[in-house]
């Protein structure tokens, strides 16, 4: 047995911020995959996974049944039989991992489901987006839902508020161009919910209340519509105060060696990072005006191109 592909994501602005109200843009991004698998001689990954499975299914047992219902019964015959998440998706890194499985999950398990085909109306997928937090939340103890939900319509999301959303265009890329975003690899494995953590008990002060609202939110919300309209200069602009933002007030979730390559791209222009996801490793997302200048100042990372402008 295999079923259907569900990709990764990105969060391309808006992490942290959407808790407060911030603008985000979501995007798939088709490089990583992961599908329900059965297999005869499972590997270890496949047990591993099968294990959370179970744990998962007696979780999702418990789901307010007015917000969603399973077909428990076929659920839990197929994790019986060993069914299994076969994901490429790196976990921990910021882009989806859990998304993807949950995506996949609805997909084949729930019952008067939402489907893609439908005219998706804002109600539509305001309520994809509480079942899917309600179910993500089993692995991050808190979750907005918008992973699974980028991951299980595959289209661009725009969040404009937490109860606005809507599926979204975005500027068609340009390969010729020399400017993209990129993923850096940092080699470390993140954890969502300590990050979380370590911004909720932020949020319980005055001062890092009114930087994220008149910083933070201010210039991720600038991107988005620079990002959308397709106006590169003034994004730029706004990445660049967005990542000065992030260096001076998120830096627990900044890896200590990362510190000082986040600044010089400040300093020099030649890239500017920003956190994709909750951060604390994983990925970093890197905007850049010239990606062969970035691989060169960057030569000792692994970067992967995700978007050309």
């Amino acid at each position: 047995m295999k079923g259907p592909l569900f990709y990764s994501k990105i969060l391309l602005f808006g992490e942290y911020g959407i808790i407060k109200d911030s603008k985000g843009l979501s995007i798939p991004y088709n490089f990583y995959n992961g599908a329900l698998k059965t297999d005869e001689n499972p590997s270890q990954e496949a047990i591993k996974s099968n294990k959370s499975l179970i744990r998962f299914v007696s979780y999702l047992k418990d789901i307010d049944s007015k917000l969603v219902t399973f077909d428990i019964q076929s659920l839990t015959k197929d994790v019986s039989a060993g069914m299994y998440f076969d994901s490429s998706i790196p976990q921990g890194y910021g882009v989806g991992s859990s998304g993807a499985l949950v995506a996949a999950i609805y997909d084949k398990y729930a019952e008067n489901k939402i489907t893609v085909l439908e005219n998706l109306t804002r109600e539509k997928l305001l309520k994809l987006k509480v079942i899917f937090s309600e179910m993500e939340s089993f692995f991050h103890g808190k979750s907005s839902g918008l992973d699974p939900l980028n991951s299980y319509l595959s289209i661009p999301i725009l969040i404009n508020s937490q109860d606005h959303i809507e599926a979204t265009g975005i500027p068609a890329q340009q390969t010729e161009g020399k400017g993209a975003v990129f993923l850096l690899d940092s080699g470390i494995i993140g954890e969502t919910a300590p990050m979380v953590r370590i911004f909720m008990e932020n949020m319980k002060q005055e001062g890092f209340r009114s930087m994220l609202k008149d910083q933070f939110i201010k210039h991720t919300d600038a991107c988005v519509d620079d990002f959308l309209k397709g106006d590169v200069k003034s994004l730029f602009k706004n990445t660049k105060q967005l990542s000065k933002v992030v260096l001076n007030h998120f830096k627990p979730m900044i890896p200590q060696q990362f510190h000082e390559l986040w600044k010089n791209g400040i300093d020099t222009n030649e890239y500017y990072l920003k956190l994709c996801g909750s951060g604390g490793g994983g990925y970093i997302l890197g905007f850049t005006e010239d990606i062969e200048t970035a691989k060169q100042a960057l030569k000792d990372y692994k970067l992967e191109v995700v978007y050309n402008f």
